[in-house]
């Protein structure tokens, strides 16, 4: 029995590597024919643990009563492990982040009065696009959700979005501009990229809650993760096409790689990277209902009680909130996003 339960596990962890080597390896290989050899040893390395399995099946006579990839209990003492070695220093870090978001909220809503709240992003959205309309609208959409009772709550919101947004830009851009520089590197966050947009974001509350506990913090981690990956791939994407010929300039008059990518390709992609900007605040506000099951306030716990108390009617204007503070924000960094695009097109 005690032989089993080995070879058991060891064909489990051999079938966690094989399968791992074979999805970063389909990862590092994209073009040619090297993709076709990427594609093979991927299939091989699939069928050589399905050979274990069923092979493991035959001698036995039955299915064995563990998953053949306990991945799950992997990460369950994976995270355990970062929970009794680190709880207490995480624990520090999401005292002082709550803290802080918590006197950036009562800022927003107790300093600020709303009329001037709503002249500030009408200014704002005017600067982006020198069009009185969207002013007016910005206006107009801050009257209805302070007429609606909502205004505390926007700005609860507000603040975490700013928040999530911050650090999403710390570690999305420069990821994004490592990406643009290294084919092998983008090749590598390409499958990560792709886990993290298709992934349940119910599933990233799980470990989050556990290592920092309910409350803002482990919404601002989870909108981030949830956030990031379009701001990632379009920088990656609006550096890379950049004008080889203008890179050739650059170069030769003397440029270096440094010089010519914060000089030449990262200004020239700025519309590229407000789009992916733009991308992560409007995935950010789709989280807001689903951090608020975590105890994130805001216009997503308005939400969920009207669901809790089973009242369509708070539910819907607090949903009606959330979709005027998504217009204000996305008018406003496209109209950012057309301005860049039409000084790129003088430039050129």
């Amino acid at each position: 029995m005690a032989l089993a339960m080995s070879v058991d596990s060891a064909l489990s962890f051999f079938a966690c590597v094989a399968i791992a080597a074979a999805i970063v390896y389909l990862g590092l290989v994209q073009h040619g024919a090297r993709t076709r050899i990427a594609a093979s040893a991927g299939v091989a390395a699939l069928l050589l643990v399905a050979g274990f399995a069923g092979g493991w099946s035959a001698l036995v006579g039955e299915r064995p009563d563990t998953p053949l990839l306990p991945v799950g209990e992997h990460i369950d003492r994976l995270v355990d492990w970062l929970v009794v070695r680190y709880g207490d220093f995480l624990g520090d870090i999401n005292n002082w982040i709550v803290h802080k978001i918590g006197f950036f909220e009562r800022f927003l809503y107790q300093s600020i009065a709303w009329p001037l709240m709503a002249l500030l992003f009408a200014a704002i959205a005017f600067h982006a696009s020198r069009s009185l309309q969207l002013a007016a609208t910005v206006v107009v959409a801050f009257a209805l959700i302070w007429s609606l009772d909502l205004w505390t709550p926007t700005m609860q919101t507000l603040s975490l979005m700013s928040v999530s947004l911050l650090v999403t830009v710390v570690f999305g851009l420069p990821t994004g501009i490592l990406m643009s520089q290294s084919d092998r590197f983008r090749a590598v966050m390409t499958p990560i990229l792709d886990f993290m947009q298709t992934m349940p974001s119910f599933v990233y509350l799980i470990p989050v809650v556990m290592l920092f506990g309910l409350g803002t913090f482990s919404g601002v981690i989870a909108t981030m993760i949830y956030a990031a990956p379009p701001l990632m791939r379009l920088t990656d994407l609006g550096i890379r096409l950049v004008d080889k010929e203008v890179i050739e300039a650059a170069t030769a008059f003397g440029a270096t790689r440094r010089q010519t990518l914060f000089g030449v390709q990262i200004p020239l992609a700025l519309p590229n990277i407000m789009a992916g900007v733009n991308q992560s605040i409007m995935m950010a506000l789709a989280m807001v209902v689903i951090a608020s099951m975590i105890g994130v306030r805001g216009l997503g716990q308005e939400v969920l009680y009207g669901l809790q108390r089973q009242e369509p009617g708070a539910g819907f204007v607090a949903g009606l909130s959330i979709v005027l503070l998504a217009i204000v924000l996305d008018r406003i960094t496209q109209a950012y996003g057309r301005r860049l695009a039409a000084h790129r097109e003088v430039a050129h």
